[in-house]
């Protein structure tokens, strides 16, 4: 199935839908949906290492115009969207610590949990919630998904095809890591505050 999966991705990114795809993977990923477009861009850029650099273009400014709808609703729908979205992640008894972090580290929790595979939706709707000011959290939200999709995007340009040889012969092991390293980051994001 991972096979079949991963063949479909390499093949994807030949198709004139297969960028749309990812922008709107990525737009999501930051407000409401739980898949990172790392599983789509890897696969993609991997295919075409040539791409690497746009699609860490449209990946950074998808994220960020998701993040604002998280910022929205966030400020706006709390009470009604962003609280179920928020428990829907186990999030829930989480947020008032979150918060509060904000008034003290409000900048350095942007940047670096849009860096890590926690999901960036909490950082979104909270940021919403908390009142953090909009454009600082777009300032933020580009630095930090930039260094994310770029530096992704420089390694794989820079070592697409052997890393392309690397995984296709131990898929199952990168897919197991990789699943292995987003759980550890949204149990560290459960317990770390």
């Amino acid at each position: 199935m991972l096979r079949r999966l991963y063949d479909w991705c390499i093949r994807a990114a030949e198709k004139p839908y297969a960028t749309w795809l990812l922008g709107m993977i990525s737009f999501f990923e930051s407000s409401v949906f739980p898949i990172p477009p790392d599983t789509m861009m890897i696969p993609m850029a991997l295919a075409r290492p040539d791409r690497a650099w746009f699609y860490a273009h449209v990946c950074t400014a998808t994220s960020v115009a998701g993040g604002v709808l998280g910022y929205f609703i966030g400020a706006q729908l709390y009470d009604s969207v962003g609280l179920w979205l928020i428990q829907l992640y186990g999030y829930g008894d989480k947020v008032d610590a979150f918060r509060a972090a904000y008034a003290q580290w409000g900048a350095w929790i942007i940047v670096l949990k849009g860096l890590t595979p926690i999901p960036y939706k909490i950082v979104t709707i909270t940021s919403g919630f908390a009142g953090y000011n909009f454009w600082m959290f777009v300032a933020l939200s580009v630095v930090a998904r930039g260094i994310r999709f770029y530096l992704l995007a420089f390694l794989l340009n820079r070592y697409g095809p052997q890393a392309r040889a690397i995984i296709e012969e131990r898929l199952g092991f990168w897919v197991t890591l990789g699943a292995v390293l987003l759980v550890l980051g949204i149990v560290a994001a459960l317990y770390l505050f």
